[in-house]
């Protein structure tokens, strides 16, 4: 089945009857099964050159998910004005320290209470949300370091930390992406990174060489570069649409990529320079790509409602 027949309700059509963003379900729920299935929310698709509505009257805000209405991964300032009304999420996962994914700001103004990131750079973090708190008036929340593929439970979803290809203005961070589990489904969710590292894909399960491994079923990855080879700075911490696609042929060919039929491969973390307007990446991507926009709800559905699960 061709993915856009999934996509209920476009960005574009979005846009011509005033709509700026909504939740969509692409895959959706069944009663039966909805406690069991794990749903992501777009907060935010952009990457950094993002600085609201530009001259295409395109907007991306930037890159941020919601896991299960309970869980950030990254939240800027922007992000929060899309949280679906009475979600009062206390749990965030920081990919990095770069400002278009890190705010303590708009973490604490949000209600976050628990904070993990890399212990890499956790003395800036405690640092940083120190000052904030002080000076938004609110209690600082439990901060906790985290090392790379060491799992971590937030009620049913277990969050495996694994290492990113990017680097930031700390030397010696380790940027991170994170593997999101819940009920057998096994969401890879990869952004800022070129590409998928070594160890990021043994620890995942989805080294071909790892006979011990086991696919994923959902992928969420950045595609900042866009389409084109572009000459860009930017190649060396962040992947294009062909190195996504690349990723997802050789997933497919080893076996290491289990979706629901149909299901696509969501692409964020859209540098504005770099790429076309939603409706132009609907009609040019590949399948199973897509673009995601902010405020799309995806449904990932565990393996035991799935008949074609290996």
């Amino acid at each position: 089945m061709d993915r856009r027949s999934f996509l209920k309700v476009s960005a574009a059509s979005l846009a011509a009857v005033g709509v700026e963003s909504a939740a969509v379900n692409v895959f959706a729920k069944s009663p039966e099964s909805a406690t069991e299935d794990m749903t992501v929310i777009f907060l935010g698709t952009g990457a950094a050159d993002w600085k609201g509505r530009d001259s295409r009257g395109e907007l991306r805000r930037l890159s941020s998910i919601l896991v299960d209405r309970k869980v950030f991964v990254d939240l800027t300032a922007g992000n929060i004005e899309i949280i679906p009304p009475g979600i009062k999420p206390e749990v965030i996962f920081y990919t990095h320290s770069h400002r278009d994914h890190y705010d303590p700001f708009a973490a604490l103004k949000s209600g976050v209470r628990k904070v993990y990131l890399s212990h890499t750079w956790f003395d800036v973090a405690q640092r940083d949300f120190k000052t904030a708190s002080k000076e938004l008036g609110v209690a600082i929340p439990e901060m906790v370091p985290v090392f790379v593929g060491q799992p971590l439970q937030v009620d049913d979803l277990k969050i495996t930390p694994l290492p990113a290809n990017h680097a930031t203005s700390n030397t010696f961070e380790q940027t991170l992406i994170y593997l999101i589990e819940k009920n057998g489904a096994r969401v890879l969710y990869a952004t800022d990174t070129a590409g998928i590292p070594a160890v990021a894909a043994r620890l995942a399960g989805i080294d071909a060489h790892d006979p011990s491994g086991k696919p994923i079923t959902g992928l969420i990855m950045e595609a900042t570069m866009g389409l084109e080879h572009h000459v860009d700075f930017r190649i060396y911490t962040h992947s294009s649409v062909g190195d996504v696609e690349r990723t997802a042929k050789v997933l497919q060919k080893t076996g290491r990529y289990a979706p629901q039929d149909g299901q696509p491969i969501y692409l964020t973390h859209l540098a504005r320079t770099l790429n076309g307007t939603q409706a132009e990446l609907d009609a040019a991507l590949p399948a199973p790509l897509c673009a995601a926009y902010d405020g799309l709800e995806v449904v990932f559905k565990s393996p035991k409602q799935l008949s074609n699960y290996p």
